[in-house]
């Protein structure tokens, strides 16, 4: 798109012949994109690189033919340029490439003890900052920095030399006044900065209470952040305060904007009989949706029925990619949400709920569109054939997973429902089949204990329960990932771009740890320096039966690479698939309705361009994690609330995580972490050993490792930092007593070589990562 610049310029014949500008490559794209184009980014860096030393910027101007007309737009872009890292000012003033200065460019991560780190945007090893330099910066701004050597612990150390991009506008936090001077106190404790609240700006906000404050001046070297209230949010603890805070706190996009809301109120009730043309009627079959009981956005039905010697299974999605078009305000706001993020008792949805839990639902007994997935899957389990098309469907029956586990169980309970049960058996007899066919492959399947917080009347927890997981949540899942590889395998064949959910195999670092770890136990993982799934679902077979199985399958878990979004295929290890991609949740999840697009325009002929893939897929996997992170901190302040008042209650519980600074142990039947500090273990110089997870006493040979049964005590619940400290019950002697600690024998040597294997900083004193909560068991 062009622009509204000046009239074209220079204004000489001799310039226009002779500038250095015109020799810019780039010139045609400039001059398509600008009435009156500049030197391109790329002309000027080639320039400043060819002239050897740093230049003033009258001096770049005049060496490319700038005229005076044209001096606010150049330096208009050479001030974009500095912005994004590739120009920078040095003290006299001249313009330097960056990369000949040797910096690099990076985000800034905070720790709660006031140092912190920055994460180069090359991947390359961290480097430390001080307490010092983290005073110029905050969480989450972007640096250009210089490594300066190493620190006392052998660390890369790093200096901070220009902000390039600050993270932070808005921070919710807790008004504070003392001796007549206000600040907040962030609830991000990776910013350690209280923002200064000059009189007359905290509007009618008390010294207490959750305010959300916009910054009027950034952090510098010698100077506070400043800010302004501009929302009260209330007492902390306000019913629903823990979520408001994580919202804002994440910066997780709540509220829909006018133009969004406008559109979803203009949209029909129903599917109208226009919307019949180009699509398959499949109205007459008995599909039925199966989630859990609270769920309100059903994204898939499945429908199943015996075709010669196997099975005819038709998985139908939400059509979602009908009423949201690409680049609308709808789609806009979708991709901006990336997801649905599911809290304890509220829902942030991707979509407005006009159409996530009405036009789009695939809700009981009213016509609904939908994208379908139709496979021919053999007696074997494999999928013989499948064809994709957009149909108009009619869900018979809206089911639960007890419901129809009890059905399949007993099928005298069904009653008015009795007709549904050939087809739920026909989905069960094809479980059975696809199961025995995962195993073949080769799949990684993990066992996990989820939970489900039960709320009372005042919206706190009343207790934790554990989640019951039976074959008719597994029923879904197998159909949903038969669905998601063929849509995988449909857009690699016909060479169509799209975001693949990829899951790559343990790192060299990881896999050796692993092993070391294994070894100890008399195990060994097969598959040599490239192990497949299926070395290790073997491996996860032969540790089954033994009573250590727990702290074995935690340590391979762990081991894992995190899933991903990204236009390269790589296959996903854990599945043990090729290909695989996201199809079955376009209400809930922006890859998946990326993908519907994807699909439709294979179908029609054509080409769907959404943009820069690798961008879209770095996006969606950063608001995946930006909702895991915010629903953590929920559940973490609302468990903590939970067990405030069992301060000084005794509990047995097992070792869920070993860390530099002590264990987390999560206490039996009430799936609640704490805290057992290094300082709580005992009179001794306690070491921690990473690759054996586990922390050893120097003098005494105690060892506390993953897995282990320990009896605590609660000391202290902080609502604050959402921390709960446990001490361990301590026997006369003053020895730490623990249900299965144990102790070992160790010569000075061996001792030396552990001090030598201590990581040298600790991690942020925070729960180990809880299984994810999920709106249902479907694949993820």
């Amino acid at each position: 798109m062009k622009t509204n610049t000046p009239p074209k310029t220079p204004s000489t014949k001799k310039t226009k012949k002779t500038a250095l500008r015109w020799q810019d490559p780039h010139l045609e794209r400039e001059r398509e994109r600008y009435d009156n184009p500049l030197p391109s980014r790329e002309f000027i860096m080639e320039v400043l690189q060819q002239h050897g030393a740093p230049l003033l910027a009258d001096e770049l101007a005049q060496l490319l033919g700038i005229v005076p007309e044209e001096t606010d737009l150049f330096s208009r872009r050479l001030r974009a340029m500095e912005r994004d890292g590739e120009l920078m000012q040095n003290r006299k003033g001249d313009l330097c490439v960056v990369d000949k200065l040797d910096l690099i460019k990076g985000r800034i991560i905070g720790h709660p003890d006031g140092f912190g780190f920055m994460h180069p945007e090359d991947e390359s090893d961290d480097l430390f900052l001080s307490p010092r330099e983290m005073q110029k910066v905050m969480h989450g701004d972007r640096v250009m920095g210089r490594e300066i050597g190493a620190d006392r612990r052998g660390r890369r150390e790093g200096k901070i030399v220009e902000v390039l991009e600050r993270a932070n506008t808005h921070i919710v936090g807790r008004l504070i006044i003392e001796h007549g001077i206000m600040l907040v106190a962030p609830e991000n404790k990776r910013i350690t900065q209280d923002i200064l609240i000059p009189a007359g700006n905290q509007g009618k906000a008390k010294a207490g209470e959750v305010v959300n404050v916009e910054l009027i001046d950034q952090i510098a070297k010698n100077s506070k952040p400043v800010g302004r209230v501009v929302e009260i949010l209330g007492s902390y603890t306000d019913p629903g305060m823990e979520i408001e805070i994580a919202l804002r706190k994440h910066s997780l996009p709540y509220i829909f904007p006018d133009t969004v809301e406008a559109i979803a109120k203009k949209l029909p009730k129903k599917v109208l009989k226009k919307d019949h043309e180009g699509r398959e009627d499949i109205r007459h079959l008995p599909l039925v949706t199966i989630d859990g009981e609270t769920a309100r956005d059903f994204d898939d039905a499945v429908y199943c029925e015996p075709q010669g010697k196997g099975f005819r299974l038709i998985v139908a999605i939400a059509d979602v990619s009908h009423y949201v078009a690409p680049g609308d305000p709808l789609d806009v706001e979708a991709y901006s949400r990336g997801n649905s993020v599911y809290f304890p008792r509220r829902v942030i949805p991707m979509l407005p709920e006009e159409l996530s839990n009405g036009l789009c639902s695939l809700n009981p007994e009213v016509e609904r569109l939908c994208m379908v997935c139709d496979m021919q899957i053999t007696a074997t389990g494999s999928v013989k054939s499948y064809r994709f098309y957009p149909a108009v469907m009619y869900s018979h029956a809206r089911l639960t997973y007890n419901q129809v586990w009890d059905w399949l169980q007993h099928p005298e309970n069904a009653e008015e429902k009795s007709h549904l049960l050939p087809q739920l058996n026909n989905l069960n007899t094809l479980f059975k089949v696809l199961l025995k066919a995962r195993g073949i492959r080769g799949a990684i399947d993990f066992e996990t204990t989820e939970t489900q917080m039960i709320f009372n009347d005042e919206k706190k927890i009343d207790r934790i329960v554990a989640v019951t997981r039976n074959d008719a949540h597994r029923i879904i899942e197998e159909c949903m990932l038969s669905a998601n590889v063929c849509a995988s395998d449909l857009l690699k064949k016909n060479k169509h771009p799209c975001l693949y959910r990829i899951h790559e195999g343990p790192t060299p670092e990881k896999l050796t740890a692993l092993r070391e770890f294994l070894s100890e136990f008399g195990m060994g993982l097969g598959g040599g320096d490239t192990p497949t799934a299926k070395d290790y679902a073997k491996l996860l077979l032969q540790i089954k039966p033994r009573p250590d199985a727990q702290l074995l399958q935690t340590v391979m878990l762990r081991s894992l690479q995190q899933a991903v979004y990204s236009p390269d295929n790589v296959g996903h290890f854990g599945l043990a698939y090729e290909a695989y991609t996201h199809f079955t949740s376009p209400i809930r999840r922006y890859p998946d309705l990326l993908v519907h697009r994807s699909i439709k325009a294979v179908l029609q002929g054509q080409k769907y361009v959404p943009g820069n893939w690798v961008e879209l897929g770095g996006h969606c996997s950063m608001t995946e994690r930006r909702a895991d992170d915010a629903t953590r901190d929920v559940e973490a302040w609302l468990k903590c609330y939970y067990m405030q008042d069992r301060v000084g209650e005794e509990f047995v519980g097992t070792i869920a995580s070993v860390t530099g600074f002590g264990l987390f142990v999560a206490l039996d039947d009430i799936y609640v972490e704490g805290l057992v500090h290094i300082s709580e273990l005992g009179s001794d110089y306690f070491h921690f050993d990473k690759t054996r997870h586990q922390i050893l006493g120097e003098r005494t040979g105690v060892r506390y490792r993953l897995g282990d049964r320990v009896q605590v005590k609660i000391v202290r619940v902080s609502l604050d930092t959402t921390r709960i400290d446990f001490s361990l019950i301590t026997a006369d002697s003053g020895t730490a007593k623990a249900v299965t600690a144990t102790k070992t024998k160790t010569t000075k040597k061996a001792t030396q070589s552990k001090r030598a294997a201590v990581k040298s900083t600790p991690p942020a004193a925070t729960p180990a990562k809880k299984p994810r909560r999920r709106k249902t068991n479907k694949p993820g």
